[in-house]
């Protein structure tokens, strides 16, 4: 069985930085595209960055590009959300996930394309 593990998430002040861990389990984790996505209360789930299953290449949304970093993890099946200079509307539950497709050449943004979800970790910035 697939399992997606988020962690790291807490409480912090606007400016500072953290960063997520989401452990992967049950499949080859080097074929599959992984993505965070995040969801505010009263919002729509919405996607913020991805990771190609080879590693060599990476996608962000507009409203984090130069801020947020995904990379693998230094842990093995790991994939890390490095979130810097973070702000109020960052605050969400960020979730985890690993697409359906077998190494799908552009990762997805669109969430019906993932099969395997976290339970989320909140993250909440005060201002």
């Amino acid at each position: 069985q697939v399992q997606v593990v988020e962690s790291g998430g807490g409480l912090v002040q606007a400016g500072d930085s953290l960063r997520l861990t989401c452990a992967i389990s049950g499949r080859t984790f080097s074929s599959y595209n992984t993505a965070w996505f995040r969801q505010a209360p009263g919002n729509e789930r919405e996607f913020v960055a991805a990771i190609k299953w080879s590693g060599t290449t990476t996608y962000y949304a507009d409203s984090v590009k130069g801020r947020f970093t995904i990379s693998r993890g230094k842990v093995k099946d790991t994939v890390v959300l490095e979130m810097n200079k973070l702000k109020p509307d960052d605050t969400a539950v960020y979730y985890c996930a690993t697409e359906s497709t077998r190494q799908r050449n552009n990762p997805s943004r669109d969430p019906e394309a993932y099969a395997y979800w976290g339970q989320g970790t909140r993250v909440a910035v005060s201002s």
